[in-house]
């Protein structure tokens, strides 16, 4: 008996065998055995001369694959660029400044083995643009797209690493699980088939704190949280924990007494500051890359580049308020202002008497500095020229009643 040849199938085919009655064809690709009778050593053969007969073929259905990764080994660093939406607001008892940032950062994150590079896993800032609207007690309303004061949160928050997900959601296609924290729920699960969400309230619990690292360390200083919440939600979930690979978005909310470093308590010390923040964190794009990309991307300066903001089409449209407060901001003139502005004459130094540096008079300067004499006086200088500014500003608010 004497083999034929059959062609070999295509990868994303799938082969099933079959039994047909065929009359035979001598060159036809799809024999697998010559039929009894057939001469192995004729050369010529008249297909009217050969009989019907029953043949095994392979018959061929197409199958869609799905995708296939190939990861390499050198390729550890994890790069991730994501775009951010916050709304920050920043509340004393007779000012306020309320914040609308959209920007585009990224996050570099290594590998479980431990290396040297370390990346970053709080947003770095590519691109951003900053809406801020001023208003007071007195019926001040400006605008501008910048505050020499940084009062968000939004910066400190990070992308967690892998977390395992609670047992009672192992191997189910939709579950839901709560975990309790001191006080009261502080984590949530809930898991629909390749999706995982989960709900952290990190005051529930000091254990809590887990999800946001980079700012524990706010906890123990003189300020007070109120509300601290965080939303994550993952997409491909194929194992029993969640990983940055699979987060496709995420959300918190922080409120807070104070901000740290005693900020904005410079003119009115005995006065609280509230500081609220609302971001949602949107992944563009991820990809894998090696050590040596990712201190490439970690040296890079974006302030050259002409780039702009993404916006995810699953982001949700502005308000109108927003849309105004942005109209604002574009629409100022800001050579105009600048021209329109008188320059103060204590930054250009008029109002101090001439001051001699002659060698004995500089010596004198570096003693004053080594015995605080000099700082002294400064502080006392500074606290004439703050109750002089406060004095003013009392001053034009009586003249404008």
């Amino acid at each position: 008996m004497k083999r034929c040849i059959v062609k070999a199938a295509p990868l994303f085919l799938v082969l099933s065998m079959a039994t047909v009655t065929l009359a035979a064809i001598p060159d036809s690709d799809f024999w697998l055995t010559e039929p009894d009778g057939l001469d192995a050593d004729s050369t010529e053969t008249q297909p009217s001369e050969l009989p019907e007969l029953e043949a095994d073929f392979i018959e061929a259905e197409s199958s869609e694959l799905p995708e296939l990764y190939v990861e390499s080994k050198r390729s550890k660093f994890l790069h991730i660029l994501a775009y951010v939406r916050e709304y920050s607001m920043l509340n004393t008892y007779s000012d306020t400044i309320s914040l609308f940032r959209e920007k585009m950062v990224d996050y570099m994150l290594p590998p479980e083995k431990k290396s040297k590079f370390k990346g970053w896993s709080i947003p770095r800032i590519i691109k951003a643009a900053s809406y801020y609207r001023f208003t007071d007690a007195d019926g001040l309303d400006s605008v501008s797209d910048r505050n020499p004061h940084h009062f968000s949160w939004s910066d400190w928050i990070n992308i967690p690493a892998l977390t395992p997900i609670p047992e009672n959601l192992h191997g189910m296609t939709a579950a839901t699980d709560t975990l309790f924290g001191k006080y009261s729920p502080t984590e949530t699960w809930i898991r629909r088939n390749d999706h995982v969400s989960v709900a952290v309230n990190v005051l529930a619990d000091t254990m809590s704190q887990k999800w946001a690292p980079d700012l524990s360390a706010f906890f123990h200083r003189n300020l007070e949280f109120d509300n601290f919440k965080l939303q994550y939600d993952y997409n491909n979930v194929l194992k029993d924990s969640v990983t940055p690979e699979d987060l496709t978005h995420f959300s918190f909310i922080i409120e807070s007494t104070g901000r740290g470093h005693e900020m904005f308590r410079f003119n009115r010390r005995d006065e609280d500051a509230f500081v609220t923040t609302t971001a949602d964190v949107f992944i563009i794009d991820r990809e894998y890359i090696t050590l040596k990309e990712a201190k490439k991307w970690g040296k890079h300066d974006f302030s050259n580049d002409d780039l702009d903001i993404f916006v995810p089409a699953e982001a949700p449209l502005l308000t109108d308020d927003i849309l105004d407060l942005i109209a604002r901001v574009d629409g100022i003139d800001e050579d105009s202002l600048k021209l329109a502005t008188a320059p103060d004459g204590k930054i250009r130094g008029n109002d101090r008497p001439n001051r001699s540096y002659r060698i004995g008079n500089r010596l004198l300067l570096m003693l004053k500095g080594a015995t605080g004499i000099s700082r002294y006086k400064y502080n006392k200088m500074m606290k004439n020229v703050w109750k002089k500014y406060r004095l003013d500003r009392k001053q034009e608010t009586i003249r404008k009643k």
